[in-house]
């Protein structure tokens, strides 16, 4: 989930499906970074806008941009494509499309325009922390719900997060996001996210029956974005 290397995973192993449980923290993490830079960003009078777009950039360094990438290929393989295989084959096309570009722009647009309009460098680096474990929280439940939409490729050889760990990740993701954001701004922005998700999924299910590694880093984009721009509503 990020570019520090912690031990090889290896084909048709459960690695990643058992170490679901720790996606929340592992997001926290990559929140923490974020918002650090961002408050070295305003500490030195780079401005709103500014330190909000280094803060996303600060994500994208230590995340390699994964779910960016995975964001881009699923709006150009589920938008671009008359047919499931079409859909599927065009995922799988590391070159990206007029749809997968948008994509990305209106990913970081919308990321960095939410942290600038929450402004305060203490409460945009918790949203930061409370975004970034919520959306990696919601990949394991995606993993159990639905199913891998090809044979082969991560969401095939992943397999499926046993319940207890998919119970574990959306319990730490619910107590950074409502310690993060308080109660009530935490539990909205925490159902939103969900809400957006699930109408993700069913979109998937509906497109390429199911869920790819592409699709999973499209989840964790779509949450990140809405939970940011909840903590920015006023």
């Amino acid at each position: 989930m990020t570019r520090i290397p912690v031990g090889q995973h290896s084909k048709g192993d459960r690695q990643l499906a058992d170490s679901a449980w720790a996606f929340p923290l592992v997001g926290a993490g990559i929140g923490a970074v974020a918002a650090f830079v961002l408050l070295i960003a305003q500490l030195i009078g780079l401005g709103d806008w500014l330190s909000a777009l280094l803060a996303v950039l600060g994500g994208l360094l230590l995340t390699g941009a994964i779910h960016e990438d995975g964001l881009a290929d699923t709006a150009d393989g589920l938008l671009g494509g008359h047919d499931r295989d079409r859909k599927l084959a065009i995922m799988r096309d590391s070159r990206h499309g007029t749809y997968g570009v948008l994509a990305i722009v209106l990913s970081v647009g919308l990321r960095a325009a939410a942290l600038a309009q929450i402004g305060d460098a203490v409460h945009a680096g918790l949203a930061l922390v409370a975004a970034h474990a919520a959306s990696r929280a919601v990949l394991p439940a995606a993993m159990s719900l639905l199913s891998p939409a090809r044979a082969d490729g991560l969401g095939a050889t992943a397999g499926m997060p046993r319940p207890a760990a998919v119970f574990t990740a959306a319990a730490i993701a619910v107590v950074i996001g409502l310690t993060s954001l308080g109660p009530l701004h935490g539990a909205v922005a925490l159902g939103l996210a969900a809400a957006a998700v699930y109408a993700a999924a069913a979109f998937a299910r509906r497109q390429v029956g199911g869920y790819t590694g592409d699709v999973l880093g499209a989840f964790q984009q779509i949450a990140e974005i809405v939970m940011l721009l909840a903590a920015a509503a006023r």
